[in-house]
């Protein structure tokens, strides 16, 4: 990996590569952006990188120690094992991936990570929907979101008439209890 400004820069299949392309993802290498359908995915710095490593060695063990040793200087003072696993869960959860079936980054166990999905290099960025939400999780998609929001405007629209209808009701029921009253007194 070689460190260009303060943005790392993988070596390898990435060289002179600019855009690359992974099941329903396209990686922006040198701006670390990743869109998914055209819609911006947002992706923490360790990630985003923790990803560019992955996928510059794709189809090979990435053991966690180049995991630690390209994400965190040997001065820092964390818990790199508990960082490292915490990076690739964090991941895993943008790709919508999971540990049990794995599209995308498979454990290996005792080793470290290897990425299994086809990687592409591509000459165009992704076509990028300017009216699409951006999301934060990989296995969220806009049009489930889209008709969940759908779905609480037409209850809330069918609550609305309901609680018209009620209080229609309880205003006939009052003017129609008046009229009797007055009908009650007037024959008197």
């Amino acid at each position: 990996m070689q460190y260009q400004g303060d943005r790392a820069v993988p070596l390898g299949i990435l060289h002179n590569v600019r855009y690359v392309r992974f099941g329903a993802f396209h990686l922006d290498l040198q701006q670390q952006e990743l869109f998914k359908d055209g819609s911006r995915v947002r992706v923490q710095g360790k990630v985003c990188e923790a990803l560019m490593i992955l996928i510059a060695n794709s189809g090979e063990v990435v053991t966690r120690e180049t995991l630690r040793a390209h994400l965190w200087p040997m001065d820092t003072q964390i818990n790199y094992d508990a960082n490292v696993n915490t990076t690739v869960n964090k991941l895993r959860q943008v790709l919508g991936d999971s540990p049990e079936r794995p599209a995308f980054v498979e454990t290996i166990p005792r080793k470290g990570y290897t990425f299994i999905a086809a990687v592409e290099s591509v000459e165009k960025p992704p076509i990028v929907e300017p009216n699409m939400a951006v999301t934060s999780r990989g296995n969220s998609s806009e049009k489930s979101v889209a008709q969940s929001v759908r779905r609480v405007i037409d209850m809330a629209g069918a609550l609305g008439w309901f609680t018209a209808g009620v209080i229609s009701l309880l205003i006939a029921a009052i003017l129609f209890g008046a009229a009797i009253v007055l009908f009650a007194n007037r024959g008197v």
